[in-house]
């Protein structure tokens, strides 16, 4: 894990004045890697790569960057892991004769193989995550490249003098004297619909992220258009049959699923340093860490955080299935005061303005975790491979129900729930206390409120995004703003997918890479962790979808295929409990302990000075907010996030 940067100008300046410039773009992202760093530069060609190190894989100078190939013709700069490098190094010792390697990384791997099967017959061929770029000599060209689900991250774009610049981390960006940047107000109201920005935008308007599972080719300066080399569409098409003639089928699945996983697992715990894994006590992590500790010839070292607050906290559980695994368990508990003390520190870890709230927590775990290892797996990506996530088969159930009652008369209830006060509804659930469905338990107002807007959707799709979505039209707040939907419709179609699946596609698609994975990257990244997810390997990616829904949902529980798995490592009473997220305890926390930085950043003032926002909807949803009127702490989750930014980046506007 490593952080790169670079540029492409036309600057005729020395080599030397060259790397000193990818140098102080590497600075900017050192805590990416503070193993060590490195320049190249091209004076003729007014090109040059920096990269700073996180020493995983062969620890010694055989693994510095930029590294160039045997031959000459290659130069790279790589963030990551390729998890089968052994698998490829052996296949392209074969297929090319005696190759003298210099070490074991695999960085090397990739260059070489790069220099022999080219950038598509290379990228085919990995696993892992990563983020390279890479200078090839002989087509005068860079090549710019991420992973399949896109774990790791990578920006770039075209400045007004023509410069390319590019970078695992904006801010590596805004160390060149070329960068110029305007707010793309687009993206903004993306961040108030999506709570993050979804590639290929940003923040700023003519920078972009690389998507997932795609490379690009730069000549002359200029990007062409992202090409894919892998499609997660086209692994649900293919897997479609063999989902439909496994339907019912149950003999086998457990001991394939536990091969599979297994395997990637073992790949995944190859390191050099010190490795562990994050433990939530739910069925994702524990089943990681069971493989691990299986595997293991000492107790793996595992991580969790937990709450004051009864209703958000896991850190019992995390303990008791660690107590069975047997592994060194470490916990830390987080109160509102230390969110309070973390909050500030957002905008510096999330050099992208970002408001999934559960950002305070993962910092902080893998802050702790860092003291103790360089690496840790999670179970990340389980949910959306094995229908895990509660809204699957509660929207399911709903939008099967509510499309047969006809639209005007879903209308005229939803307006009826809508008039019913969000604390009104909030007292009810907790008058009713055990006898209030399960489901609605936790802010029942809230849900309420969400369910009135769900009922006027029309299509699937459609009422989707209203059951994930915060607000609904971001014009409202930032006038102007354009939402670009994430339209799957047609790839869900031309893949066979029933609703269930389609939701899983979607957020596999979306959410995963738009929100997890930037969380856990920024969060972990920020302390110079490493992170892994086993279930993001492609193996374990393209197994899942050939694994019918039958067999992942059942009795009203999802990721039935998983606990099967994982109640041959622990027993059942430890898992088989209602699924509880990483969430936390928002809505009371901006009403105390949060409840000043809050407001200093709500002002009608503070909204206004950004140029976006129109104080008053976000002003009104404070106040209800306040009085408990309603529950609106994830709407104003992502004003606060953007407000926070804005103060902290504003000077790089211009």
């Amino acid at each position: 894990m490593c952080g790169i940067a670079g540029f492409w100008g036309a600057s005729a300046a020395s080599s030397e004045a060259l790397c000193g410039l990818a140098r102080a773009m590497g600075e900017a992202i050192q805590h990416r890697g503070p193993d060590g760093r490195g320049e190249f530069a091209l004076a003729d060609v007014g090109l040059a790569l920096s990269h700073r190190r996180l020493a995983i894989i062969d620890l010694t100078e055989a693994g510095h960057q930029p590294m160039h190939a045997a031959s000459g013709r290659w130069t790279i700069v790589f963030n990551g892991e390729i998890y089968n490098y052994l698998v490829v190094r052996a296949e392209l010792e074969r297929a090319r004769g005696g190759i003298a390697w210099r070490g074991h990384s695999d960085t090397e791997l990739l260059i070489e193989a790069l220099d022999f099967w080219g950038v598509e017959g290379t990228l085919s061929r990995c696993d892992g995550m990563f983020a390279f770029a890479a200078w090839d000599r002989e087509g005068g060209r860079l090549i710019l490249a991420r992973d399949r689900l896109g774990e790791k991250p990578l920006y770039y774009g075209s400045m007004p003098d023509g410069t390319l610049l590019f970078a695992s981390e904006l801010r590596a960006l805004y160390a060149h004297p070329s960068w110029r940047g305007q707010i793309n107000r687009d993206a903004v109201g993306m961040l108030m619909h999506y709570n993050s920005i979804p590639a290929p935008f940003s923040v700023w308007q003519g920078v972009a992220k690389l998507p997932p599972a795609h490379w690009l080719e730069v000549r002359d300066r200029k990007p062409g258009a992202p090409k894919a080399y892998w499609s997660l569409v086209d692994a649900m098409a293919s897997g479609a049959d063999a989902r439909q003639q496994a339907a019912g089928a149950e003999a086998g699945w457990v001991d394939r699923f536990e091969q599979v996983l297994g395997e990637v697992v073992e790949q995944e715990m190859l390191s050099d340093v010190p490795l562990g894994a994050f433990l939530s006590g739910g069925i994702d992590s524990s089943l990681i860490v069971a493989m691990m500790q299986k595997r293991a010839s000492q107790p793996v070292k595992t991580f969790t955080i937990g709450f004051r607050e009864d209703a958000f906290d896991e850190a019992r559980f995390a303990r008791e299935v660690a107590a069975h695994l047997g592994t060194e368990h470490h916990e830390f508990y987080l109160s509102g005061d230390d969110a309070l003390a973390v909050v500030p520190r957002i905008a510096d870890l999330y050099d992208e303005p970002f408001s999934d709230s559960s950002q305070v927590p993962t910092w902080l775990v893998s802050h702790h975790a860092r003291q103790h290892v360089t690496v840790a797996l999670s179970g990340d990506a389980g949910d959306e491979l094995f229908a895990g996530y509660t809204r699957y088969l509660v929207g399911d159930g709903f939008w099967r129900r509510a499309s047969k009652v006809p639209y005007p008369l879903r209308r005229l209830i939803a307006a009826g729930v809508g008039m019913v006060p969000s604390r009104a509804w909030d007292s009810l659930g907790a008058a009713l206390g055990p006898a209030c469905p399960r489901l609605l338990r936790n802010s029942p107002g809230d849900k309420f409120a969400r369910i009135a807007r769900m009922l006027r959707e029309r299509s699937p799709a459609g009422f989707y995004d209203e059951l994930i979505s915060h607000w609904k039209d971001p014009a409202t707040l930032v006038p102007g703003a354009r939402l670009a939907p994430l339209e799957l419709a047609e790839s869900a179609a031309r893949a066979g997918l029933s609703d269930i699946e389609f939701m899983q596609a979607h957020d596999t698609l979306a959410y995963l890479p738009n929100d997890i994975l930037v969380k856990v990257d920024r969060a972990a990244m920020a302390v110079s962790l490493e992170t892994r997810a086993p279930f993001l390997d492609r193996r374990v990616l393209e197994f899942a979808w050939t694994v019918p829904e039958s067999l992942k949902v059942r009795e009203g529980n999802g990721k039935w295929l998983m606990r099967e798995l994982l109640a041959r490592h622990v027993p059942r009473s430890l898992f088989e409990r209602p699924k509880q997220g990483f969430g936390v305890p928002l809505g009371p926390w901006l009403r105390g302990p949060l409840r000043e930085w809050a407001e200093s950043l709500l002002t009608p003032t503070a909204l206004a000075e950004s140029g976006l926002f129109d104080p008053a909807p976000i002003r009104r949803k404070w106040n209800e907010h306040l009085s408990g009127q309603a529950q609106w702490h994830y709407y104003l989750w992502d004003v606060l996030m953007f407000q926070q930014w804005h103060q902290r980046y504003r000077s790089h506007i211009g």
